[in-house]
């Protein structure tokens, strides 16, 4: 018989493991995890904007420049293993205090630069950091929130670059003709405040916590196995930064040189790009969830290659606005699923190592920025980031096309992960696994 006086629990039950009522319960780790990663975001991504110009204060052309980029990205390979490895050992929120602690000290310092040499050590120390920050917040993250808003999570953390890219456009747009250069790094050492937030806001991961429980009861566990699920999340992780570093490092550059904008006038379109990303983010993020990986990866890499078009190869500046718009919703949109898609393809005692190590393949894709360069002077620029563009959603697309869910870890059978998933409202297995198969 149907007991009406249950109504009203049953539905404070629902509410209650909405996702909304789940993102407002998790909010310091969300806001924690997202202004970590936009702050990060503002250090790596001021640089971008005054490519040119440290190249006539340091004499240099773009494709030295451009290379200073590429050591950066180089200087990750060491750093995400690293920090993965203390993660691990140390706890997924000292590692992320660190982290934080460490990119801001040397994104200020490369402020005091004398030489192009020095300058490039410094930002050599800032690539150091730069990938510990991602490695450490993608475990705690996803170690934190319920399985339900995983994916939705994730697409939030990762929209936060958007915002630390726009802060840097505005910073290069109001102070860089007042200030100079220099003060451009300077500002870059507020990152450093996050850390208070973070000790006194953010606890520990559970499930780090109870591992390392575990290990001291004698419990022993083994380090992640090398299969084609761990083969998979290496692969696009390098395959989707090859597109976006194709996308973006060179892109103020090009608006600058090619498109004859001055300064001023390029904001517009880093906000459309930028837009364009806050939006793609969470909403690649819930049709892995609703569609599947493969299907989204497919869907949204296919609107990628015509829309390079707009992107680089015309003129008017309406197209040009849209061109950035879908190139950040698409392209830099499907960066959303990539800490899910890291994270569920390591078990927890080894996943801030598996997670560093997939955002260390990350470092090959450095090499497209330099290359584009060197091939600038024969193709010109516009073309040459178009094809590289394109020929990353190809591989994006290749990548993706395999069915790897039979080698993921299987954490369903702790009692603590079914517990998670009552918590949750329920959901007893990640949707995206069900679509995959």
């Amino acid at each position: 018989m149907h007991d009406a006086a249950t109504e009203p629990a049953t539905q404070a039950g629902r509410e209650t493991n909405s996702s909304a009522a789940l993102l407002r319960t998790h909010w310091q780790i969300i806001f924690a995890a997202t202004a970590g990663w936009a702050l990060d975001a503002f250090d790596f991504t001021i640089v971008l904007f005054l490519i040119p110009h440290l190249g006539k204060v340091f004499d240099v052309g773009l494709p030295a420049m451009a290379f200073i980029i590429t050591a950066t990205g180089f200087a990750k390979i060491v750093g995400t293993i690293g920090w993965g490895l203390a993660a691990d050992r140390f706890g997924r929120k000292l590692a992320f205090m660190a982290a934080v602690l460490w990119f801001s000290c040397a994104s200020g310092l490369s402020g005091l630069a004398w030489s192009y040499a020095s300058f490039m050590a410094l930002r050599v120390l800032f690539g150091l950091g730069f990938g510990g920050e991602w490695t450490a917040s993608v475990s705690l993250l996803m170690e934190t929130v319920p399985e339900k808003i995983r994916p939705l999570a994730s697409g939030i953390m990762v929209a936060g670059y958007e915002f630390g890219y726009m802060l840097a456009a505005l910073a290069f747009h109001f102070l860089f003709p007042a200030l100079g250069w220099r003060w451009m790094f300077f500002l870059g050492v507020a990152p450093a405040i996050l850390t208070l937030f973070l000790r006194r806001n953010v606890k520990e991961s559970d499930d780090w916590a109870r591992q390392r429980q575990q290990k001291r009861e004698g419990r022993t566990f083994k380090p992640f196995l090398f299969n084609p699920a761990v083969a998979q999340a290496w692969a696009f992780s390098a395959g989707i930064n090859f597109m976006l570093w194709a996308v973006q490092v060179l892109y103020p550059t090009f608006l600058l040189t090619t498109q004859h904008l001055d300064s001023g006038s390029i904001f517009p379109f880093v906000v459309a790009y930028s837009v364009g990303s806050v939006i793609g983010k969470p909403l690649s993020g819930y049709a892995a969830s609703r569609f599947g990986e493969r299907p989204t990866i497919t869907v949204f890499m296919l609107i990628v290659i015509p829309s390079t078009v707009l992107y680089t190869l015309v003129s008017n500046h309406f197209q040009l606005g849209a061109g950035a718009f879908l190139m950040g919703m698409f392209a830099n949109g499907l960066f959303g699923i990539l800490p899910l898609y890291q994270a569920r393809r390591f078990p927890v005692e080894a996943r801030a190592t598996g997670i560093g190590i997939s955002y260390a393949m990350t470092s090959v894709s450095v090499a497209a920025p330099y290359v584009i360069a060197l091939v600038t002077p024969s193709l010109g620029l516009r073309f040459a980031m178009a094809s590289f563009i394109a020929a990353g959603a190809l591989l994006l697309i290749a990548i993706s096309v395999f069915d790897t869910s039979r080698w993921m870890p299987d954490e369903s059978a702790s009692p603590e992960a079914r517990s998670d998933r009552d918590d949750a409202g329920g959901d007893a297995s990640f949707a995206m696994a069900d679509a995959a198969r």
